[in-house]
């Protein structure tokens, strides 16, 4: 996140605490397509995530007051996104004792691959769903969501050295999961085009 993009943050929340909605619809548009991917990571699930990101913005509207500016605003949305998530998935689980359907969303649009993300998608979704909490928090966050470690570990509320290790053993993790996903030719064909 650029500097100017968190100083036009911190304008808009001073605005909204003034009483501008207009400075929270701002917020909003500025943030709602990041929120939105961090809750479809977390909740695996389109219109659980849906949910999730917008109770996370009816959240920020209540307690917009709490943010303190000690760390970006961007860091304490993604907080409250993260959190409200794992709030919704434990009454998910508490309600309902079946698995969660398979997501059938498209492939990823950053993959070179479109049918092997395809086709990985499920098992991956499976894998991380073997993670931890604290394992599957930071690799969604670290990884998929391409924030920096340093931002994470404020999400999180923990040291960096431990976002590290936590993505660190996340990746051995799914790396172990996944192991078996291509034949020893598709790895030796993949290293040649490298």
């Amino acid at each position: 996140m650029t500097a100017s993009r968190a100083d036009e943050d911190s304008l808009l929340v001073a605005q909204f605490l003034d009483g501008s909605l207009q400075a929270f619809n701002e917020l909003m548009a500025a943030h709602e397509d990041r929120v939105f991917g961090i809750c479809l990571r977390i909740m695996r699930d389109r219109e659980a995530a849906l949910d999730a990101a917008q109770e996370t913005f009816l959240t920020v509207y209540r307690k917009a007051g709490k943010f303190t500016g000690e760390s970006a605003f961007s860091t304490w949305l993604f907080r409250v996104a993260t959190n409200t998530c794992y709030d919704q998935l434990r009454k998910i689980k508490r309600r309902s004792a079946g698995p969660l359907p398979d997501a059938t969303d498209p492939a990823d649009p950053q993959s070179d691959m479109a049918f092997l993300a395809v086709e990985l998608r499920p098992d991956l979704q499976r894998a991380l769903a073997t993670l931890a909490p604290e394992f599957h928090k930071a690799i969604v966050l670290a990884d998929m969501e391409g924030l920096p470690l340093q931002q994470v570990a404020e999400v999180l509320g923990v040291p960096v050295g431990t976002i590290k290790s936590r993505v660190f053993r996340a990746r051995r993790q799914l790396a172990e999961a996944l192991r078996n996903q291509t034949t020893d030719s598709e790895r030796r064909n993949g290293d040649n085009d490298a």
